[in-house]
C-alpha cells in the first residue's frame, strides 16, 4: 500500500513479521528477567496468576497488536525520513525509543517511585525490541511491480 503524498509503501508482511519477532523476543526477555520484573512490580508468580484481572488471551493479543502498531510507525518514519535500510530502521527505532518510550516510562516510574532495576527491565526490552523491528521493516523492501 502506498501513501501517494509521502511515497511511503507499508509492507504489511514485514510489519507482521517484525511484530511477531518482537513478541517472541518479549517472551524470552521476560522469561530471563522474570525474577527482577516480579520483584519490581511487587508480585510473585503465584499472586499474578491468581489475580482476577489475569487474562492471558487479552494480554498476549494486546502485546502483539501494540508491537504491530509500533512496527508500522517505525516503518513509516524510516521511509519518510531517508533511505529504507536495516541500519536506518534501527536508528529510527532507537531515536523513537529515546524520544517517546524512555521519557514516558521514566516519568511514570519517578512518580510511581519504582526502581531503576524495573526501568532497566521494561525500557531495555523496548529498546532492543524496537531496534529488532526497525531492522526488519528497514531491510524488507517491497518489490515494485512494473
Amino acid at each position: 500500500m502506498t501513501d501517494s503524498s509521502s511515497g511511503v509503501r507499508q509492507n504489511y508482511w514485514a510489519i507482521l513479521v517484525a511484530a511477531i519477532a518482537c513478541f517472541l523476543f518479549e517472551a524470552v526477555w521476560y522469561t530471563i528477567f522474570m525474577h527482577q520484573w516480579l520483584e519490581g512490580i511487587g508480585r510473585t508468580h503465584q499472586s499474578l496468576m491468581s489475580d482476577p484481572g489475569f487474562n492471558p488471551a487479552l494480554q498476549y493479543a494486546t502485546a502483539l497488536v501494540a508491537s504491530a502498531v509500533i512496527a508500522a510507525a517505525i516503518s513509516r518514519i524510516t521511509q519518510s525520513t531517508g533511505p529504507q535500510t536495516a541500519r536506518r530502521g534501527i536508528k529510527v527505532a532507537a531515536m523513537l525509543w529515546v524520544g517517546f518510550v524512555l521519557t514516558t516510562i521514566a516519568t511514570e516510574y519517578v512518580f510511581e517511585v519504582r526502581t531503576l532495576k524495573l526501568l532497566g527491565v521494561n525500557a531495555g526490552f523496548w529498546l532492543l525490541g524496537m531496534m529488532l523491528m526497525g531492522a526488519i521493516v528497514g531491510a524488507w523492501k517491497m518489490k515494485v511491480k512494473d
